[in-house]
């Protein structure tokens, strides 16, 4: 976990407007490669993160998420490659991008030993942030993440969702402007879960960026403003979460009738779709867009076809995933 700006004011606040002021991405990688040993971990990748926003990165365990993360980080470095973090290069001034950025792995680091509060003021400390100044930003951070009454109870007495708060608090003791989130909610439960994804909406309303890994497929759909699907160590696709689910075939809009006769009418009007007599239904395939469905009512509407039940389905991340890595839970232990 690294600490961010010294005595800089208020996490998440007003010193970011969420901008990029020259134009620079957040996060930015060309060509990124990593291999340990012979086993090739990235095998050239590029990243483009905007300022302000929520990227995930995607894929099976061994894909190589953890182990961009721990480049972008500074933890470890590349084989090959180009890469900017908060306007600064990387392999050049490791120390300029460890004072702009935050780290929240997959495991807590606090210290059971210790109170909530104590955690909070101890990497105030290593951020030489100044008595006062620790303590102010520990109780704030303790409020916004509802720990307040937990504050002075050992972190041995914390269920898993206030140490994964509270992990992800002590991150933000040094006012980080980018924050790695490596399967934050990874052992949460439904309701701790949610409220970290909360947490995490309200950093970006603040100007924060949020680098995101996660297995956790509703998570990057709920949350990302894009998303990239990293496999064998490349990158396999890369967009919004819409754009995404438009790339696998399956789509469908599904139309029931109250008889036969608006069955048989609506399926010499519609090409192309599979009826189902006994249901009294069409399945029509769809690309999902607003376009091929107005464009489908349109044509029932001037044929004065009732339709009784309209549904619609577009495949989910699930099938994106699936289909451009195949099953999730073969891929060998993730490389650190």
């Amino acid at each position: 976990m690294e600490v961010g700006r010294d005595g800089s004011a208020g996490w998440g606040a007003a010193a970011r407007d969420g901008t990029v002021r020259d134009g620079t991405p957040a996060i930015e990688a060309r060509g990124l490669r990593k291999s340990f040993g012979e086993h090739v971990v990235l095998d050239g990748i590029d990243l483009n993160v905007a300022e302000g926003k929520i990227f995930a990165l995607l894929g099976p365990n061994g894909a190589g998420k953890t182990t961009a993360v721990n480049i972008l980080s500074t933890l470890i470095t590349a084989d090959g490659g180009e890469v900017s973090v908060a306007g600064h290069d990387v392999s050049r001034e490791p120390d300029a991008v460890r004072a702009e950025i935050g780290v929240t792995g997959q495991f807590s680091a606090v210290d059971d030993l210790l109170t909530g509060e104590e955690n909070l003021t101890l990497m105030g400390d290593l951020g030489h942030l100044g008595r006062s100044e620790s303590r102010r930003r520990a109780a704030e951070l303790l409020g916004r993440f509802d720990l307040a009454d937990a504050a002075k109870k050992r972190l041995a007495t914390y269920s898993g969702g206030m140490r994964r708060r509270l992990d992800l608090a002590m991150t933000l003791m040094g006012d980080p402007r980018i924050v790695f989130l490596d399967e934050p909610t990874t052992g949460l439960d439904p309701r701790s879960r949610r409220t970290m994804w909360q947490i995490i909406r309200d950093l970006v309303a603040g100007g924060v960026t949020i680098f995101l890994t996660t297995q956790y497929l509703e998570e990057a759909d709920r949350l990302a403003d894009r998303i990239a699907i990293l496999d064998r160590g490349r990158i396999v696709v890369e967009g919004t979460a819409d754009e995404l689910k438009r790339r696998i075939p399956g789509g469908h809009i599904s139309l029931r009738f109250v008889d036969a006769r608006g069955l048989e009418s609506a399926a010499r009007a519609v090409g192309g779709a599979s009826r189902d007599d006994e249901a009294l239904a069409l399945r029509i395939p769809t690309d999902g867009g607003v376009g091929s469905l107005k464009a489908l009512l349109d044509r029932l509407e001037d044929e004065a076809i009732e339709v009784d039940r309209l549904s619609t389905h577009t495949p989910d991340l699930d099938d994106v995933f699936l289909a451009l890595t195949g099953d999730p839970g073969t891929g060998k232990e993730e490389l650190r």
